[in-house]
Parts: C-alpha cells; structure tokens; sequence
C-alpha cells in the first residue's frame, strides 16, 4: 500500500514537471507568435510562427517541435510517440504546402524561414535534409518510446538487458551517424545561420 503511494505520488511530481515544461514553452510560443503578430499583423504572424515550428519539425535530425507534443500524449494518455510524431510531421508538411502553394511572401519575414522557403524549393540537393531529418527524428522517437516501455515495470519482463543493451548501441550508433552526415550536407551544401 505505502509503496503504490509513493509511486502514485512520484508519477504526480513527475506530470507536475511535465506540465510546468509544456507550459514554459507554451509560453515562448505565445510571445514569439504575439512578437511576429505585433510585426506583421495576426494572420502573417501566425503564419510566420507556425513555418518556424515546422522547419524544427522538418529540418533537424531530432524530434525537438514534435516531441513537445509527443512526451505529454504519451504520458497523459498512452499513446505510441511513433503515431503523433506522424500526425506531427503530417501537419507540418500540410501547413508549407499551403504556405508554399499560397502565400509564399511569410517564409521572407525571418532569416530562418527565408532558409526554409530555398530548402523547400530546392528539391536537389537541399531535400536530402528533410530525408536525413526524418530518419533521425523517428529513430529518436522510436528509441524514446523503447525506454518508455523499458522504464514501466509490466514491460521489463519482455525486454532481455542483453538484448536491450545491444539494441541501445545500435541505435545510439545510428543515430550518431545520421548526425554527422547531417552536420556534413550543411558544411557541404554551404547552409550557415548565423
């Protein structure tokens, strides 16, 4: 009894601290989207910001704007970080076709979006970015759902350490080489923000 109350509280704490994240960068989103708005009206603003989270969602090889929302779901509520990493990428990928197809004047509001806009309209060889992104994103995602199940008490039982650990280098390994090839096509391919 004393020992399903301490982890019931603990699961608490840990949601609190969730929460107190998700909030925090709730936030930031909220001022960087009340900055953009006050600068170029609510519609362009909101525009601008969203393109912003999509290109962390879409150009870098770790699931960073996804897994904002990604952690939460799964915590609160069970579901695979996989699928709503998906849905994530799906919606970013919606909102730039849009962007793209019918107001293409946002992406030249930011430095970062104006880098967007040349990654998206320049499938050869810039595209290959989105490619070496989403391999690292899903392979993080992949990897933190994997600890996730690890870490519940109901799942460990299935998982062999020797295995997990085997598993656990490979992925890290991977995931290191994706990374430099990553950091190699930005070198190469001459892409510096400043």
């Amino acid at each position: 009894m004393i020992h399903f109350k301490i982890k019931a509280l603990s699961q608490v704490e840990t949601h609190k601290e969730l929460l107190y994240k998700f909030v925090l960068l709730l936030t930031i989103l909220i001022l960087y989207f009340g900055y953009l708005s006050v600068e170029y009206g609510i519609l362009t603003g909101g525009l601008v910001a969203v393109l912003t989270w999509s290109f962390f969602v879409l150009c870098t090889p770790v699931a960073d704007a996804g897994f904002l929302l990604d952690l939460p779901i799964r915590l609160l509520f069970g579901f695979r970080m996989l699928y709503s990493e998906i849905l994530v990428w799906v919606i970013a990928i919606s909102i730039n076709g849009y962007a793209v197809l019918y107001n293409q004047e946002a992406y030249d509001k930011t430095v970062l979006t104006v880098l967007f806009k040349e990654i998206i309209l320049t499938p050869f060889p810039y595209w290959s970015i989105f490619i070496l992104s989403g391999i690292g994103t899903f392979l993080s995602i992949y990897f933190g759902d994997e600890m996730l199940d690890v870490l519940r008490h109901r799942d460990r039982v299935k998982y062999h350490q020797h295995a997990f650990k085997l598993k656990l280098v490979g992925l890290i390994s991977l995931f290191l080489l994706i990374f430099f090839a990553y950091y190699f096509l930005l070198k190469t391919l001459n892409i510096q923000i400043n």
